[in-house]
């Protein structure tokens, strides 16, 4: 039976696990709290505790696939030490393992169109620490002969997480970067693709996972507004605007990004192809 472990089981893994748990797949997820395990358990998910130590050989028999999620710190990635040994003594090597990144590794390309070839342009730290942490991967994957694949994830949103939900509560910003543009992908998109490539395994390869249009974010909260039938929040200038140290690196750079390889070689069709299927979606499901 094939056998998923998520090391780090948050939005996009909790929308990954039942389409494999359809499948007739055996699911486990690293937990460190007895609220996440009750979770876990609650949805026929294995968990298996962490306590910072590495894990035993023994916790990875039968383990077929892994999917790494766990944001690196500026110790590196969390990971990586603890499966490390595990992952060295096995007869048996994963059939496939996925490490979800982020598209900060392009770093900023003053909005112009980049994909998984473009050089990296300036990075901010968060975007250093993902190239360094995707390095350390991929050293360990050469030295063991593992499967990894690198997904570089857009801004994502999906139930309960969008502008929809921040128009709702009155935490959305419309902030005016002349020029800026993001991109994102919806969650239900971010699996698709995840099973995609498990069913099209190609070991060493990166993909950029985002939709087909880069949008000016504050064009995405005036549709948010327009479809709950609201005033959207006022346009202010960035000089204008306090910032969070994570909204400021985000708004740092700039860049627009291509997804031809998602859609070539893994053969995802996006469910929503731009924000406005998303949003739309998610409003006529009450999702927000």
């Amino acid at each position: 039976m094939p056998h998923m472990l998520f090391f780090g089981f948050g939005f996009c893994a909790a929308h990954l696990a039942p389409l494999l748990a359809a499948r007739g797949w055996q699911l486990s997820a690293s937990c460190r709290d007895e609220d996440k395990r009750a979770a876990l358990q609650a949805q026929s998910i294995a968990p298996l505790d962490l306590n910072g130590a590495p894990l035993p050989a023994a916790a990875l028999e039968g383990v077929t696939h892994i999917l790494l999620s766990a944001a690196p710190t500026e110790n590196g990635d969390p990971a990586l030490p603890i499966l490390k040994e595990a992952l060295a003594a096995q007869a048996q090597k994963p059939h496939w393992m996925g490490y979800l990144s982020t598209t900060g590794v392009y770093g900023d390309h003053q909005g112009k169109w980049v994909d998984e070839a473009t050089p990296p342009g300036p990075l901010g730290a968060r975007g250093q620490r993902r190239v360094i942490a995707e390095a350390a991967w991929g050293r360990l994957a050469d030295e063991l002969d593992l499967p990894m694949h690198y997904f570089r994830l857009a801004g994502i949103y999906g139930p309960r997480r969008n502008q929809l939900a921040a128009v709702k509560n009155g935490t959305a910003r419309r902030i005016d970067k002349p020029g800026q543009v993001f991109s994102r992908i919806h969650v239900a998109d971010i699996a698709q693709a995840l099973l995609a490539s498990i069913d099209r395994p190609n070991a060493g390869r990166a993909y950029t996972l985002c939709d087909h249009e880069p949008a000016p974010p504050q064009d995405v909260v005036a549709f948010a507004a327009g479809l709950l039938r609201t005033t959207p929040p006022p346009l202010l200038p960035i000089d204008d605007v306090e910032l969070s140290e994570m909204a400021r690196s985000f708004y740092a750079e700039n860049k627009r990004l291509r997804n031809d390889r998602m859609i070539d070689e893994l053969g995802v069709a996006l469910f929503y192809p731009t924000y406005r299927e998303g949003l739309r979606a998610l409003f006529e499901a009450g999702e927000y």
